[in-house]
């Protein structure tokens, strides 16, 4: 039976439907699962079927990736309800009577799809707070009994456009801001995330390590990731998907387990960029709790793959900073060299730009900022939650060395140290200079050489761009003879998104780089 008669095959041949949903999601695009649902060749249900049974053959299994925590116990109720939300006829509201008075609204039933990811799964990291069945842990055992009172503002857009919360991803414990030698993807309570390109020879970066390789794998379509510095263009880069970054401000914090008030963001993973830009629009939107987005609107778009073009390079002037190359290692440079070239060829003008300059201050004013920032989200949890501050934390650790200090907490030590008021004078000059530097750096180029954006080999300089506050996105340009994978980064300034989503969907579309795993 070839591809075209499981296509055409009914919705009756359960059977034939579920294997044709099996081979769907393998390699599916957001738009590739609609429109399977908008046909009624498949049901959301179905898809949400795949999805974990692929979960358990690959992730539990064979491989053994150990990206996904858990999953969302009503995921397949909510994919049926949102099923038949897609096909309901008749009046969206009833008038109903109450006292010999009619009053409306009182029962809403939606009909056809409630936005762009109606009946999509997606599978969000272990930090973001979802207030249903599954826990927000941040990777640790400490949180491993915490459930979250309410959603975050990430899960409510979320299920607002009709996605699916399929489950919790595993990640780098507490972001990555606990210990100074910690592997990206290892946390106390999930254990080590492998990279689906090389299972324990590749590192899956980190933080948002396990929201990274369950879209290279093939778990869900799309992911939420978090950002601080490096951790969504970094695991990005390292498992051969597209991670966007965005402006702070662009998608709210609220209802996320923090690191620093002035770094952090939640953004989008695709396989494709137009999956990754579908997301980013979702997630878009002014927060009243997070005074971050206060100053997005009008800058913030609800959809970003209306700048998603093909010849998008065309007369673009791309800063390319060559010099980055030397830092490569001899198999990759080629393949990243390379890039200039498709660049040139597409119509875009590359000027040689120099390296942006590489500072330590992000890391004093991380140190200062972690401690209060945790302290208020540890303090709102539940009372059967063992620890509810950062000092608690840390006792709680050392009660369990064997389980919680395999690679110690140095960084945690160091952030209880500092007072937690932020008023001593080496974080107001590290935070006031690093940010200040960083934006001059990239807005001095970009305005210096007339530029669209910045590229660079892999997530070089993502730690400057991270401290200005800047988006930046990763999108895959090839692989090493033994399979590893590689990606470019491009940068420009505050709400750029637009700029960056065109160019690298214009390279991507050039280039067809990226291949999925091979898992079996």
């Amino acid at each position: 039976m070839d591809g075209q008669d499981v296509v055409n095959l009914t919705l009756s041949d359960d059977d034939t439907r579920a294997r044709y949903a099996r081979e769907l999601v393998a390699g599916a695009t957001v738009k590739q699962l609609q429109q399977a649902m908008a046909s009624g060749r498949l049901a959301s249900r179905d898809i949400v079927q795949a999805y974990i049974e692929r979960i358990a053959l690959y992730d539990k299994q064979g491989p053994a990736l150990n990206s996904v925590l858990e999953l969302n116990p009503e995921a397949l109720f909510i994919a049926e309800a949102l099923d038949a939300e897609l096909h309901r006829q008749g009046p969206k509201f009833f008038k109903l009577e109450k006292d010999g008075a009619l009053y409306r609204d009182a029962v809403q039933l939606r009909r056809g799809p409630r936005g762009p990811l109606h009946g999509i799964p997606v599978l969000v990291k272990d930090n973001v707070d979802t207030a249903d069945m599954m826990h927000t842990s941040a990777g640790s055992l400490a949180l491993a009994n915490s459930y979250a009172r309410e959603d975050s503002f990430v899960a409510r857009k979320l299920r607002e456009a009709g996605a699916i919360i399929l489950g919790k991803v595993n990640m780098t414990e507490w972001a990555n801001f606990m210990a100074e030698n910690m592997p990206g993807g290892y946390s106390s309570r999930g254990g080590q995330v492998l990279n689906p390109y090389g299972p324990g020879v590749y590192s899956p970066g980190g933080s948002s390590s396990g929201s990274a390789v369950a879209v290279a794998a093939g778990f869900a379509p799309v992911s939420v990731g978090t950002e601080t510095s490096g951790s969504i263009l970094n695991p990005a880069d390292a498992n051969s998907v597209v991670g966007i970054k965005p402006t702070v401000g662009l998608i709210s914090r609220s209802g996320i387990i923090p690191i620093s008030h002035i770094q952090d963001t939640p953004g989008p993973f695709g396989a494709t960029v137009e999956d990754a830009a579908i997301l980013l629009g979702v997630l878009t939107g002014v927060d009243e709790d997070d005074p971050a987005t206060w100053t997005s609107e009008g800058r913030a778009y609800s959809d970003y793959t209306q700048f998603l073009d093909k010849d998008g390079l065309k007369n673009a002037r791309i800063g390319f900073a060559k010099a980055c190359l030397e830092q490569v290692d001899d198999e990759s440079r080629p393949i990243i060299a390379a890039v200039e070239e498709v660049l040139r060829d597409a119509g875009a003008q590359v000027v040689y730009v120099p390296p942006l300059p590489s500072r330590h201050w992000r890391c004093i004013a991380m140190i200062y900022e972690f401690k209060p920032a945790i302290n208020k989200y540890l303090s709102q949890l539940s009372p059967n939650v063992p620890v509810h501050s950062l000092e608690e934390l840390i006792e709680f650790n050392n009660s369990c060395p064997e389980k919680m200090l395999k690679y110690g907490q140095a960084i945690l030590l160091k952030s209880e140290a500092t007072g937690g008021t932020l008023t001593e004078p080496e974080y107001i000059e590290a935070r006031t200079k690093g940010e200040r530097t960083a934006r001059q750096s990239i807005d001095s180029l970009l305005k210096q050489h007339k530029l669209d954006a910045l590229l660079f080999p892999q997530i070089m300089a993502c730690a400057v761009s991270a401290e200005a506050g800047y988006p930046s996105v990763s999108v895959p340009v090839g692989y090493t003879k033994e399979g590893k994978p590689l990606g470019v980064t491009f940068t420009a300034s505050a709400y750029s998104e637009p700029v960056l989503v065109r160019l690298a969907y214009a390279l991507e579309q050039l280039t067809k780089a990226r291949k999925s795993p091979k898992l079996d």
